[in-house]
């Protein structure tokens, strides 16, 4: 019997749902017994995720690739750890505010590595942990977070289309167009399916 192929992308990208206590946030949280989430449940949620060459993201054909099928035209790079990223406790604790966009959020860890919450259908906290080589696309509309594992430290190639905004609107910001697409696209979908089915 031939065992299933692993999906690559899981050497770089694990989710799991998380735990409610509020011990430090830089801890895995699993529950208990532990709960794994696939790549593909996080699909069904708008967050899409790769696995790419991170010691040769200047020449990496297949990141070339998705910039253009994708429209990323605007890319820099953000180091989050305390030496680097100025009034670090401030930014650490922003990021870590249940928040959205109105635009899709891309990140890709070309060193370090990172949580990125999000939220699932029935509001539970999946944290979504993104080693180097590991790139997730957050759709616009979902609430969401990040905040660094216990290594401190991220390196991450942030990507956009147009002009980046990087604005983040804190919870509740539920009348916002990007929200109730994100809404219609991905939670109520199921609803939707089935009463056509009936």
């Amino acid at each position: 019997m031939v065992a299933p192929q692993k999906d690559p992308r899981e050497e770089v990208i694990q989710a799991w749902y998380m735990d409610d206590s509020d011990e430090d946030q830089r801890l895995p949280h699993h529950r208990e017994p532990k709960e794994f989430v696939s790549l593909d449940q996080l699909a069904e949620l708008g967050v899409l995720s790769w696995r790419l060459d991170a010691d040769n993201y200047e020449t990496d054909e297949e990141l070339k690739k998705i910039r253009e099928e994708r429209g990323y035209s605007y890319m820099d790079f953000c180091e989050v750890c305390p030496e680097k990223l100025p009034n670090y406790e401030e930014k650490i604790k922003n990021f870590f505010e249940e928040h959205l966009h109105t635009d899709e959020e891309i990140r890709y860890a070309v060193a370090g590595s990172g949580y990125f919450d999000v939220r699932d259908c029935n509001e539970r906290w999946i944290r979504v942990w993104v080693k180097k080589g590991g790139m997730i696309v957050l759709p616009a509309g979902i609430y969401h977070r990040f905040t660094l594992d216990t290594d401190n430290y991220i390196k991450a190639m942030r990507l956009f289309i147009g002009d980046p905004i990087w604005t983040p609107f804190n919870r509740p910001h539920d009348d916002l167009p990007a929200r109730k697409e994100y809404l219609n696209t991905f939670v109520h979908k199921e609803a939707s399916e089935h009463a056509v089915s009936a």
